[in-house]
């Protein structure tokens, strides 16, 4: 059965997830099945909320990390995470999301990233180090218990500002 990707080698990342066919802007590309929970956050781990991380299983840990991603994160009803179409995806073109529209710190990949896109901010990075444009760039594409941290963490540091005063 097609659907609508498959594993491939890549130039100079090993393994990633490519298109065989054609996804619009706002199509389904993936959808993430939970494997297991997982104690900790590591390199193949994907967050579902603010303390909780899961290993997801099929093909979704083999897709590769840009800074300038094609597809972007949606919960769907398990928790699991479905990659969505945020810009075309020709047949060929490899499936990538940026690891930061789903995990809040991220801590243990190599000092360079390696995705060669235009955008590279040269190191894979978590949501709460990126700057508030690319938030905004991802808007409607991330995991909304990241915005939910991200409002934890002003409010916390309003109330710190506050009882300095």
């Amino acid at each position: 059965m097609d659907n609508g990707f498959e594993l491939r080698r890549t130039h100079g990342k090993g393994e990633g997830v490519f298109a065989t066919r054609s996804f619009r802007v706002g199509e389904t590309v993936m959808v993430g099945v939970i494997d297991r929970e997982l104690e900790r956050n590591h390199s193949h781990a994907s967050q579902v909320g603010a303390e909780r991380f899961v290993l997801h299983g099929g093909l979704v840990p083999k897709v590769n990390h840009s800074c300038e991603p094609n597809c972007g994160i949606r919960l769907n009803s398990s928790g699991a995470h479905d990659y969505v179409a945020r810009a075309p995806i020709a047949a060929g073109e490899e499936i990538t999301f940026d690891y930061a529209m789903r995990n809040y710190s991220v801590g243990y990949f190599a000092a360079r990233c390696r995705c060669g896109s235009r955008h590279c901010r040269g190191r894979i990075t978590g949501w709460q180090d990126l700057p508030a444009r690319r938030k905004a760039d991802y808007h409607g594409f991330v995991a909304p218990y990241l915005i939910e941290m991200d409002d934890q963490a002003d409010r916390a540091l309003a109330a710190r500002r506050d009882h300095r005063r």
